[in-house]
């Protein structure tokens, strides 16, 4: 599967693609949208170059009253980094006073694949942005994001097709007090995913983010690793969702989750593409479903035999 949509909601609000210079008339409030700063990827000489546009954004809209961000493509993104795109929103701090979300690589695949954007380190925006409430971040490609501390942050979603061990130390060493809501793509190593659950510590053992409700570790090539540290980590009791969706996660897996810690409390599990074999999936149902939780079990997916003697397993979102 891949990425085929640019998002259409973010931060509660729908997204409204800021218009080439002959079509502005008649834009809305800036606080009712999330604006979408977009150029192409693929751009010709003549076309509106990202930084070029995000000035004209700047200087066409109410920017006291901008609360949310989409940056969508820039020029040549399978080549340059979002470092310009993130210098870019740290000059306008001090016009952008309302912003609290912000989200870095709005693309798809016809856009640039998920595993070619190439980020840049993204924690200089929390740092110039202290009431930023949600920060959503495609692509894993030198992306950076070492520890720091930011009281604000509700939300942190990082989607990628690997997502590097040291980003995922990184935020799971954060100091993110007012995080509700974690969802990591962690991916497969042959795009960089070279994480395993001893780099989530921190983050499982519930001694960080306190006000953590949500948790989304998905997407991995490991979710059976991933299940099994999940299953006897102490965050977990004070989830309302935990999501483990688009990975390769089998009956192994399940299996370490249901003899583990009591899940019942759970609100939602979502195990959307999955290898689950039917009768585990049953099981699953049968030992949470009574107790009100909503079991997401949604694309069963089968394995591959090559014909060879190998079988094949694969995560949702690759390259």
């Amino acid at each position: 599967m891949t990425i085929g949509v640019h998002l259409e909601e973010f931060h509660g609000l729908p997204v409204l693609d800021f218009p080439d210079a002959d079509a502005v008339a008649g834009l809305p409030d800036a606080a009712a949208v999330a604006w979408r700063v977009s150029s192409p990827t693929y751009s010709d000489p003549g076309e509106e170059k990202w930084a070029a546009r995000f000035e004209r954004f700047l200087r066409t809209v109410d920017t006291g009253r901008v609360r949310a961000i989409v940056v969508g493509g820039w020029e040549d993104a399978y080549e340059n980094s979002s470092a310009a795109a993130v210098t870019a929103l740290l000059g306008a701090n001090d016009r952008l006073t309302a912003l609290e979300a912000v989200f870095l690589g709005d693309m798809h695949s016809e856009d640039c694949e998920i595993s070619w954007i190439v980020q840049s380190d993204v924690t200089p925006l929390l740092a110039a942005y202290p009431a930023l409430r949600e920060l959503g971040v495609r692509g894993g490609t030198g992306l950076s994001f070492p520890s720091l501390r930011h009281t604000g942050l509700e939300t942190l979603v990082v989607e990628t097709g690997g997502l590097g061990a040291e980003v995922v130390r990184g935020i799971a060493g954060s100091d993110l007090p007012a995080l509700e809501n974690l969802e990591l793509w962690l991916g497969t190593d042959e795009y960089g995913g070279d994480s395993s659950p001893d780099d989530l510590a921190p983050l499982l053992s519930g001694e960080a983010f306190p006000a953590l409700r949500s948790l989304g570790l998905c997407n991995s090539v490991v979710q059976d690793q991933i299940a099994a540290a999940v299953a006897g980590a102490p965050v977990v009791a004070r989830l309302d969702r935990l999501d483990l969706s688009m990975g390769v996660l089998t009956d192994e897996g399940a299996a370490a989750l249901l003899d583990g810690q009591p899940l019942t409390h759970l609100g939602e599990l979502d195990l959307e593409h999955h290898y689950l074999t039917e009768a585990m999936g049953e099981r699953i149902t049968a030992a949470l479903a009574p107790h009100g939780v909503r079991v997401v079990l949604d694309e069963a997916q089968a394995p591959e035999d090559d014909g060879d003697g190998d079988v094949w397993r694969y995560v949702a979102v690759a390259e």
